[in-house]
Order: structure tokens, then sequence, then C-alpha cells
């Protein structure tokens, strides 16, 4: 398995289509929420996921605008639950704290995830609230703090 960095114009038009059925799938379809997926925040991100042999397993996207955020945080279902989660966010905290350290990265996560999030180093700074109908967070994340 392995894990890439890419920039929108550097996807190839079949990783693309694969990146956006897994954020149909799982915020759209499994989640139950109709919005809009595809929000044009695409080409100014940063793609982070990991392959097997044969299709994405996880993926992120690092938002490269002000601020600086971190979304669309996956695990294919069939992988949740195997620590892969943990190793996605390690690889966007290493990459946030090389390329963006000392700057505010945000981050809005849905409620249940509050103490995943925190264990990086995110705190929350909003209410919970709702998303979609879905309870969530602000939060933020400021490296040395």
């Amino acid at each position: 398995m392995m894990w890439h960095f890419r920039e929108f114009e550097d996807l190839d038009i079949h990783t693309l289509e694969e990146i956006y059925r897994l954020r149909v799938a799982v915020f759209i379809v499994e989640q139950e929420c109709a919005y809009q997926e595809i929000d044009g925040k695409d080409e100014s991100s940063l793609h982070l996921y990991k392959t097997d042999a044969s299709e994405i397993t996880a993926y992120l996207r690092i938002i490269r605008e002000e601020p600086v955020s971190i979304g669309r945080v996956i695990v294919r279902s069939d992988r949740r639950g195997t620590g892969l989660g943990r190793e996605l966010m390690v690889q966007a905290m290493e990459y946030v704290d090389a390329h963006h350290s000392g700057e505010l990265i945000y981050l809005h996560g849905q409620a249940h995830l509050r103490e995943y999030y925190e264990s990086f180093g995110f705190r929350a700074v909003s209410e919970r609230h709702l998303e979609d109908n879905i309870p969530h967070y602000h939060m933020e994340y400021k490296k040395g703090e």
C-alpha cells in the first residue's frame, strides 16, 4: 500500500473519479446527506490518499486557502477499525507541520470524532452544531499550542 500526495492537476481522470465516488458513497449515501459534494475547492487542494493493489482505501484533502483546512477525511468502510484513519491523519499532520508550520489549521469535524481530532492537537472552538443534520464542531490546530 502506498501514500500519494497529489495536486488537483496531477490527478488522472480515473483517480479523480474514484475519489469522487468514495466521497459520495460515504458523505452522501452512507450518511444520508444531500449536499453539494463537489464544491469547487478541489482545485486549490492537495489530495492525500492511500491505495492498495486495486483502489483508494483512505483519503483527505488539504485546502490551501486562507485559512488552510483539512477536510473530506475518509476511510473506506471495509478498512475502518484497522488504524488506517490514524495513519491518514499522521500523514496529513506531518505535511501541515512541514509546509504550514505556525499557521492556524481549520477542520470542521463530526462530533463523534472530536476526541480523535483532539488526539492530533485540534481543539474545538465552537459549540456543537448541526451541519447537514449531522452534529459537528469547528476545530483549530496550531503547532505548539
